[in-house]
């Protein structure tokens, strides 16, 4: 089986596995809390209805209510401000849901807007990534040069630790400024920020969204988008080093098998139905033009002592390293199907059935 199925193969089951630890680790964390919050938020809502004799018919257009004015807290989320910030959303696939399209038109835009948007955004984040990784190894060559190091040359393990180390400050400042802002923990903050940048973008903690930040804060917008931008750039930086290097594998691969298998063939007899290599192995067969057998005639090798032109010594010859000859053609006499098996028979050739 070939390396790259293999790999294949591996990947498969080994993201599965992480899925079903995931899973299991999940459900041990969240399950529990997620039983006490219901049953806390259904004795609230049973209070709430017999307090102010609410039915649940009501209740629920209550629900509908305030989950629907929840957005609108931000400011206007389709003036400008708010239009580039789902912009940006769309574009690097983070897709927080705190504003959707509600016409037919908008949701249209949306969708051939992310077709071309969502590319471009992905190349141009991973172009970035190279820069910035060519960036980062000018620097380190600098500062090898300048340390006296013997070895300046710039590692992968450097780039890595690098970028690792830009991603954290990038996390840590964005953290304290979303913590300032928003008036979340510093651990929520780092939360929404690792989030946002891996592009999973939950919804559950969005940027902007209260006391009208998109009309009264230009300064906190401009900020978020920037942090966005930018901290996809770095991890982009990221990819580049560590998840690229695993997705070229298989194209790696595939060009290892065809050079090989280019090199078997440099030096195989060809015949009709089969292809003889130097270890034996059969590999497939080639006529020539006007159903002429070729074969190959190897230069470090002579072939018999005849004089005629089929079977000469390549000395004689005095043709190129690698020769195709067709034996019909290079024929002094007409062999028989006879002759032609005992000159087979003292080349060591495996009989194969052969048009003269």
């Amino acid at each position: 089986m070939k390396k790259q199925n293999i790999r294949t193969l591996s990947l498969i089951v080994c993201t599965f596995t992480y899925l079903l630890i995931g899973a299991s680790v999940f459900d041990a964390l969240e399950s529990q809390t997620e039983n006490r919050r219901w049953t806390t938020l259904s004795d609230i809502e049973k209070m709430i209805m017999n307090k102010y004799n609410i039915s649940p018919d009501d209740f629920k257009l209550l629900e509908t209510l305030i989950l629907k004015s929840e957005p609108h807290k931000a400011g206007q989320q389709w003036k400008f401000a708010g239009s580039f910030y789902y912009a940006t959303t769309v574009l690097t696939t983070i897709g927080y849901g705190h504003s959707t399209p509600n016409t037919i038109g908008g949701k249209l835009f949306t969708m051939f807007y992310a077709m071309v948007g969502i590319p471009l955004g992905l190349v141009m984040f991973q172009s970035i990534g190279e820069r910035l990784n060519k960036l980062s190894s000018v620097v380190i060559r600098k500062a090898k040069r300048l340390s006296g190091c013997t070895e300046i040359e710039a590692t992968e393990i450097n780039l890595i630790c690098v970028v690792t180390t830009l991603s954290s400050l990038t996390i840590a400042v964005g953290a304290a400024a979303f913590s300032r802002y928003e008036g979340w923990t510093y651990f929520d903050s780092v939360y929404y920020c690792f989030i946002t940048l891996t592009t999973i973008g939950f919804g559950d903690m969005v940027a902007l969204q209260k006391d009208n930040a998109l009309d009264t804060k230009p300064e906190y917008v401009i900020f978020a988008l920037i942090f966005i931008l930018f901290g996809l750039a770095i991890v982009a930086a990221s990819l580049n080093l560590l998840v690229l290097r695993f997705v070229t594998m298989n194209t790696e691969d595939e060009r290892r098998d065809e050079a090989e298998a280019l090199q078997a063939a440099q030096g195989a007899v060809r015949l009709e139905g089969d292809v003889i290599t130097a270890d034996g192995s059969i590999l497939s067969g080639q006529l020539g033009e006007n159903n002429a057998v070729y074969h190959n005639i190897s230069t470090t090798t002579s072939m018999c002592t005849c004089t005629c032109n089929c079977f000469r010594r390549d000395s004689d010859l005095q043709l190129g390293p690698t020769v195709s000859m067709p034996v019909d053609s290079l024929s002094c006499d007409q062999l028989s199907m006879e002759e032609y098996e005992q000159v087979m028979e003292v080349l060591m050739v495996p009989r194969t059935r052969v048009s003269i």
